[in-house]
Order: structure tokens, then C-alpha cells, then sequence
């Protein structure tokens, strides 16, 4: 029994890491999951870290409860960094739709609940299916699992208010914003050019109702481009989940104290 309760201690805060990382990183997070199913994986992958993490001299007494936030803050600032990442795909797909005109036919993500552009959509679930095929997803597992290399379970409040840790979160950011704007490039400075040539057309022919052929040739030039670029979005998605790793891995970091 004197042996139970430690490891039951110990068990306690590894899964609350493991939901706090579920309920926040891509994929894991996506409402098609059911929330049973996320219990059930969460609990699974805490029982079999608590037998190969070190947690020496973990009781339940009073400093606990500040283990468990903190092992909740971390899980979640593992997973958001993650997602802020990860987001550079409905950037990308915003930038396009804005300039296709498409902006105006925004849909709701059903895996996420909040508005989506259409490309970023589709977009979104390409990145998914390149995610599991590169097995991305045992990557983000093994995310979590090592984190507990750089930030222990019995540290009692890791660097939260370190200036490194803002600077790196306002780098992610202007990471994030620069893949998606060179995803999205192609398309968006081909419409531009699409746009200077109705522009000049509509001056030289006045009875030509740019408007009115304007839309379906944006169209059409914006889906010829996407299909002549579509590997150079896979390479550029491929791209983003280095990142999205590296990010998880300098984070741990940075909160580690290291």
C-alpha cells in the first residue's frame, strides 16, 4: 500500500499532463474524436509512462496541488505552441480565399467548431492525412513523453516567466505568419497580376463588364495554379511539422530552465 500511493501520485500527474497536452495539440484536440475516446487514450498512455518516468519522493501533501498546475500549464503550453503552428494552414488558406474571393463563403470547421475559409479547410484536412501517413502523431506522443526529460515531474514550477519564453513565443508567431505566407505566394501574386490585367482590360474596353468575368477567371487561374503547385504545398506542409516539432522541443526547453 506504501507503494501504491506514490505511484498513484505520481500516475495523477502524468495524466494530467497527457489531457492538459490532448485537449490543446492538433489532431488529438479535433471534435471527431470523441471526448471518451481522448479519456480513455490519455489514461492509457499515462499508465504506461508512470512505470518508465522517474518520479522520486512524489507524496500527496500540500505542495502537490501546485504540481498539478503545474503539470496542467505545461501539458497546455506544449500543445498550444503546437496549434499556433499548425494554424499557418487556415492563414494560408484566408490570404487565398481573400484574393479568389472566396472570403465571403467562410464555413464552420467541424473538427475545431470555429469559421474556416474553404481552401483553408481543405488545406487543413490534407495537412491531417500528410500528418498520419509521416506518422506525425506518434511523433507528438513521443513529444510529450520526453518532455518530461527537459521539465521532471517533481519540479515544482518550471520558467514561465523567463523573457526567453516570449521572445519565443513572438518568434513561432512571426514563423507561423512566414510559412503561411509563402504558401500561399503562388496564388495570391498570380491573382494579383490576374487583377492589374482585368484592371487594364476593363480601361482599354469599357463595355466589358469586368466584374462579370472578373470572378470565374480569378477562379480559374487561382485552381490551375493550386494544381501546378500542389508539391510545393506538400513540401511546404512538410516543412511546417519540422517546425511544429522543433517549436514543442525548444519550448520544453526554454521551460526546462535549460
Amino acid at each position: 500500500m506504501e507503494e501504491l500511493i506514490p505511484s498513484l501520485a505520481a500516475y495523477l500527474l502524468i495524466l494530467t499532463r497527457i489531457t492538459a497536452f490532448i485537449v490543446t495539440v492538433p489532431l488529438f484536440s479535433y471534435r471527431a474524436i470523441p471526448t471518451t475516446h481522448r479519456i480513455i487514450l490519455a489514461a492509457l498512455l499515462a499508465w504506461m509512462m508512470v512505470y518508465t518516468v522517474d518520479a522520486p519522493g512524489i507524496e500527496i501533501d500540500g505542495t502537490y496541488i501546485l504540481l498539478v498546475l503545474k503539470e496542467a500549464i505545461t501539458g497546455i503550453f506544449i500543445g498550444i505552441i503546437a496549434y499556433i503552428v499548425m494554424s499557418a494552414i487556415q492563414i494560408a488558406g484566408g490570404f487565398i480565399d481573400f484574393q479568389m474571393g472566396f472570403a465571403i463563403a467562410n464555413v464552420i470547421d467541424p473538427q475545431t467548431g470555429a469559421q474556416s475559409p474553404l481552401l483553408g479547410q481543405f488545406f487543413n484536412v490534407l495537412a491531417i492525412l500528410l500528418l498520419l501517413t509521416l506518422n506525425g502523431h506518434h511523433m507528438l506522443l513521443d513529444g510529450i513523453f520526453y518532455s518530461y526529460r527537459f521539465i521532471p515531474i517533481d519540479m515544482l514550477w518550471p520558467a514561465f516567466g523567463d523573457e526567453r519564453l516570449i521572445e519565443f513565443v513572438i518568434r513561432t508567431f512571426a514563423t507561423t505568419f512566414a510559412i503561411a505566407f509563402q504558401m500561399s505566394v503562388p496564388i495570391v501574386a498570380t491573382l494579383f497580376l490576374v487583377d492589374l490585367a482585368l484592371g487594364i482590360t476593363a480601361r482599354t474596353v469599357p463595355q466589358l463588364n469586368i466584374f462579370v468575368v472578373g470572378f470565374p477567371i480569378k477562379i480559374g487561374v487561382s485552381f490551375l495554379v493550386l494544381v501546378t503547385m500542389f508539391t510545393v504545398m506538400i513540401a511546404m506542409m512538410r516543412k511546417l511539422f519540422e517546425v511544429m516539432m522543433s517549436a514543442m522541443r525548444d519550448l520544453m526547453i526554454i521551460l526546462g530552465g535549460g
